[in-house]
């Protein structure tokens, strides 16, 4: 099979690859119709990730088709089309008893990572009976591709871990597809006002389009002045970042009101600067996190009603044979106007 294989910092190949085989009676082999690239990917391909070592097939996202099953697999069969969780999990370990699937004992985030990913032809997911969702019918493939990772990782770690309620202010630092993501399932809470941060204005009008009521376009303002002026010198009752870099954290930290909450969730390669001195006296909360996915069963069911439209984040789509044109586009997304791009077998 071919697949997209990380071969150091900044290096990567669309090579042939051994197809995956059984490995567990729990495992199950799918065939990938549409995958993604993610910006974790792109962290991993600058050496962010010291975890991912040289010759893994990256991707953690995509739907596909069941092509083997082990002998302990009860829910799937072959043909069944099913979404792939980012999440691998045993269900049965304390941690996925706790629903904190993120840190199961045999499990968490594999696949691209400490396993082959998605980013192939073929995929081995461990313990598919947790780690995969039945597609239902007539929902749009492509959208599903999004409760992958993105969604339940906006709604998590940035929503929820953010104690998002209605009537706050908001402020979503990063307009990227998480960002994206958050902006989406933080309506859900109806807070009154969504701020949204972003160096491209192009970003910046479609998360208008998507729910911001107001943007703040860093280079252009200085957004800590710009958002403490929008609130009266208060700030905002959520500040979630959503880039992963030193400079966004600390725009969240100087814009948080007195009893808010920082919510972080980009993935960071380098440290951050905590200014305890002056946090200290705001009571507020900080939170971060690697998304566990268990709020992917609603999120389906969400999208099932159309509360929610995840598709709309997909503004690219290539042929699975045009992967490291796809990652050329994601990687220079403001030069692209890129969101989210699918790849399809």
């Amino acid at each position: 099979m071919k697949a997209l294989v990380y071969q150091g910092p900044g290096k990567k190949e669309w090579v042939e690859k051994a197809k995956p085989v059984i490995e567990k009676p729990t495992d199950v082999i799918v065939r990938i119709t549409k995958t993604t690239i993610c910006g974790t990917d792109l962290h991993i391909l600058k050496g962010d990730v010291p975890t991912v070592t040289p010759g893994r097939t990256i991707g953690h996202e995509g739907v596909g088709v069941v092509e083997a099953v082990g002998n302990a697999v009860a829910n799937f069969k072959p043909g069944d089309a099913v979404l792939i969780s980012c999440i691998t999990s045993c269900g049965k370990c304390d941690n996925c008893k706790r629903g904190l699937y993120a840190h199961c004992a045999d499990g968490g985030w594999q696949l691209g990572h400490l396993i082959d990913g998605t980013q192939a032809e073929y995929v081995r997911i461990p313990h598919g009976d947790n780690s995969l969702y039945p597609i239902p019918a007539g929902v749009d493939e492509e959208a599903l591709v999004m409760l992958s990772d993105i969604m339940p990782t906006g709604f998590e770690i940035g929503v929820q871990y953010g104690r998002v309620k209605p009537g706050d202010t908001i402020a979503i630092v990063g307009a990227g597809p998480v960002g994206m993501s958050v902006l989406l399932t933080a309506q859900f809470y109806s807070p009154a006002r969504i701020i949204m941060v972003d160096m491209d204005p192009a970003r910046l009008e479609l998360a208008k389009q998507f729910g911001a009521t107001d943007g703040v376009q860093v280079g252009a303002v200085d957004p800590v002045a710009a958002i403490l002026e929008m609130t009266g010198g208060r700030g905002v009752d959520v500040a979630i970042e959503a880039v992963g870099v030193p400079a966004t954290f600390d725009i969240c930290q100087k814009i948080v009101a007195a009893g808010g909450n920082i919510a972080n969730v980009g993935v960071h390669g380098k440290s951050v600067e905590l200014h305890v001195e002056e946090l200290w006296i705001k009571n507020i909360n900080i939170s971060m996190g690697l998304v566990s996915t268990n709020t992917t069963p609603m999120l389906l069911k969400t999208l099932g009603t159309g509360k929610v439209d995840p598709a709309k984040l997909v503004t690219h789509r290539f042929r699975l044979d045009e992967m490291l044109q796809a990652y050329e586009v994601f990687g220079n997304a403001a030069r692209e106007k890129a969101m989210k791009v699918i790849l399809s077998a």
